[in-house]
């Protein structure tokens, strides 16, 4: 059953007749206050109750004296410092950093208390009123009462320069105290720390180390220099870490920076005998180092010593190319280079943490001064050549392996990788046809390495050679089947030809030679037999290319001699005379004066190899020259190679024919890379095609814009091309 009883409401009524305060409560109150803050900073706080002193600074704020509590802080507070300021000042030298670090201390353990104190307002009033809490203010007051007072800052500021300059100066300082004045500044706010010490810290350090710079530069060397400067950065690193706020470091090591290295940099580079050239000639690896870590601090430092390094190779590369001496040796001039470039790769390595900018200019020298010289290619050619032929001392394949790639780097460097082509060719030729390689697979690594290099085009004829090698080896073995299984009786000549094929290997017009008649009957022998089973095909023989084993009895010794062809020739000769002069052997042979010249030189003018004797004795070879059989001619050994002079080098004449050659062959290729050009783009002017020509064909070579416009023309006879009729400097492709 529901209760008839009705729920009565309360309401509670103010109070009518509110207490009257005291209108001297807030006097009396602060009063209180004021005086146990001045027991605080008095260190008279024991004897105080912080619970009593809390209520009664609440009630102030509560009953509407917030600013009788703040405004009689702030008096009170600054009464106290201006004493503090002058007990402060009246300390004498070190004493006065002391005196002020204590202060400091008591003042922020006051005001710790009083801030305890006075929670309340900092929560209520202070918020409400937007007035700097009571840390806040201690600090602020701290720092216009006592540390920015005219003659205490400027006090603070020397004493602070002059313990820092001490401390430069090697003497010992207290770095403690140091450290408790430069964290008051900090404390005080980031721009106290800054305007009172900071700036002025910074600038005197500028002079100081301006001054230091030019005695370093009189009394030492330039790796002198840099150690001392390497030691005042550690130095001023340190002297952050004990004493100075962490926001000054990279500040200072600038201003040691720029004033002990960037400002310097230029003259310690080019200092004499101990700068950045004598230091890189020297191999001084560490002070390199050291040197390009200073550097790479300031601003322009690291291309300094990229551009210094950069003309210095330059320099002594050319030097080194273009030096007549060290030219005559392509072995020796390829092993310098080589030396130079491994030099300066450690370098790079050990000193310039193997950075690319500084590989980039290594090669950038390098590629420069190797393509001063126009026999680069074929000295490049002819060391790979040795190699291949000689080998070298260690029979590693990994060492052989590591020599064909640093020669490849130099490969790199050549811009005329056409002309390296001709004479690797002719040499490559020289090597397989003699059966003079060292290896086999060396022959095929190099083979790989420049196709990968440059292309399937560049070693397509190349990889031919290999391919005939083969293929003659095979026609031998069935030339040989053939004959035996024909009863024809065995030959007193052994005959082995190799067939090669047109257009893959360097071969000239087929000199003329005559042959032996023993001789001549083999080769139209085997002509016969090749013809028989390769027909519409037609043999014509490069005498020039061939050897031959003789064997010859001197007096009452025996010896079997590897000569050339026409060595062979001449001295079959003297089978039926003693003697013959030099025009009776021209006659005879048919050679080429020059060919001749060169293979009786060989043979009678060769000390230890003459087989041949020459009247009058003599170098050269004259018309009216005679030559003997030398029957006392002896060796140690039983096979006696008789080389041909100059074998390795060019004569002028040759040097000519082969870079006339390489003209010619270029011409047809600058051709095809204008109209591949032209059939893209269709209408292009002279310039672009130009630049475009020339980066196609940089794998091979650089083509120079007088050839391209020579070719260009060439093409607009021809009608491959035309000139646009609105602008005359713009080509059109003719389909």
């Amino acid at each position: 059953m529901a209760s008839g009883t009705k729920k009565k409401n309360f309401k509670i009524e103010p109070f009518r007749h509110p207490l009257k305060m005291d209108p001297s409560y807030g006097d009396k109150t602060w009063k209180v206050l004021e005086d146990a803050i001045h027991e605080i900073n008095n260190h008279n706080a024991s004897g105080l109750s912080f619970e009593e002193l809390y209520r009664n600074a609440y009630n102030m704020v509560i009953n509407k004296f917030g600013d009788r509590l703040y405004n009689g802080l702030v008096e009170t507070i600054t009464g106290h410092l201006r004493t503090v300021a002058a007990r402060v000042e009246a300390a004498q030298g070190e004493g006065f950093l002391r005196e002020l670090k204590t202060r400091w201390e008591h003042h922020n353990k006051s005001m710790q208390m009083i801030r305890d104190i006075l929670m309340y307002m900092d929560r209520i009033y202070v918020k409400h009123n937007d007035k700097a809490p009571v840390h806040q203010l201690g600090l602020d007051l701290w720092r216009d009462c006592v540390v920015r007072r005219r003659d205490t800052r400027e006090r603070l500021l020397l004493l602070l320069l002059g313990n820092v300059h001490k401390e430069r100066q090697g003497e010992v300082i207290d770095r403690a105290l140091m450290r408790s004045v430069t964290m008051m500044l900090m404390d005080l706010g980031p721009n106290v720390y800054q305007e009172d010490f900071e700036r002025a810290f910074l600038q005197e350090a500028a002079e100081f180390y301006q001054g230091e710079a030019q005695a370093y530069l009189a009394s030492c060397d330039c790796p002198g220099y840099l150690r001392k400067a390497e030691r005042r950065l550690v130095e001023e690193k340190e002297r952050v870490a004990h004493y100075l706020d962490q926001s000054s470091e990279p500040k200072i090591l600038r201003v040691v920076e720029t004033e002990l290295i960037q400002k310097q940099m230029r003259a310690l580079a080019e200092m004499e005998n101990s700068g950045l050239v004598p230091l890189l000639m020297a191999d001084r690896a560490e002070d390199l180092a050291r040197m390009h870590t200073l550097f790479a601090r300031v601003e322009g430092g690291s291309e300094l010593l990229r551009a210094s390094m950069g003309a210095h190779l330059r320099a002594t590369g050319k030097a080194l190319v273009e030096d007549p001496e060290r030219t005559k040796d392509p072995i020796d001039f390829v092993q310098r280079l080589l030396a130079e470039k491994d030099k300066y790769d450690r370098l790079i390595a050990a000193s310039f943490n193997n950075e690319k900018a500084f590989q980039n200019v290594l090669n950038t020298a390098f590629e420069h001064f190797i393509n001063l010289s126009s026999r680069a290619p074929e000295y490049i050619s002819l060391f790979m050549d040795d190699k291949l032929r000689k080998g070298l001392k260690t029979a590693s394949e990994d060492d052989m392996e590591a020599v064909l790639d640093r020669v490849m780097m130099l490969f790199r460097y050549l811009q005329e990788k056409d002309v390296f082509e001709k004479y690797y060719k002719q040499h490559l030729a020289k090597r397989l046809l003699s059966s003079r390689t060292v290896s086999d697979d060396a022959e095929r690594s190099l083979l790989v390495k420049l196709k990968t290099e440059c292309g399937y085009q560049f070693t397509s004829k190349l990889e031919s050679m290999f391919t005939d090698i083969k293929t003659s080896r095979d026609t031998m073995a069935d030339f040989r089947a053939r004959r035996a299984a024909s009863g024809l009786p065995e030959p007193d000549i052994e005959l082995s030809v190799q067939v090669l094929t047109t257009g893959s290997w360097p071969t000239q017009m087929a000199a003329r030679c005559s042959l032996p008649r023993e001789l001549e009957a083999c080769c139209e022998e085997f002509r016969a037999f090749y013809l028989a089973s390769h027909s519409g095909r037609k043999l014509s023989w490069q005498t020039n290319m061939g050897n031959a084993d003789l064997k010859a009895t001197f007096g009452s010794k025996r010896h079997e001699l590897n000569v050339s062809t026409y060595q062979m020739v001449v001295l079959l000769l003297f089978n039926s005379s003693d003697r013959l002069s030099y025009r009776e052997i021209q006659a005879a042979t048919a050679i080429a004066p020059a060919d001749l010249k060169r293979s009786l030189q060989s043979l009678a003018c060769v000390k230890g190899k003459n087989v041949l004797r020459k009247e009058p004795m003599g170098r050269e070879i004259a018309d009216e020259d005679v030559f003997f059989y030398n029957a006392a001619f002896t060796s140690k050994f039983y096979k006696v190679k008789v080389g041909t002079v100059s074998a390795q080098k060019e004569t002028e004449p040759e040097k000519a024919d082969t870079r006339h050659k390489v003209e010619e062959d270029r011409r047809p290729q600058v051709e095809a890379a204008i109209v591949r050009v032209l059939k893209a783009r269709r209408l292009l002017d002279h310039n672009s095609i130009v630049a475009q020509v020339t980066q196609q064909l940089a794998p091979r070579f650089v083509p120079s814009p007088t050839l391209i416009k020579k070719r260009i023309e060439s093409l607009i006879e021809r009608e491959f091309l035309e000139r646009d009729e609105s602008d005359r400097k713009l080509y059109r492709y003719l389909a």
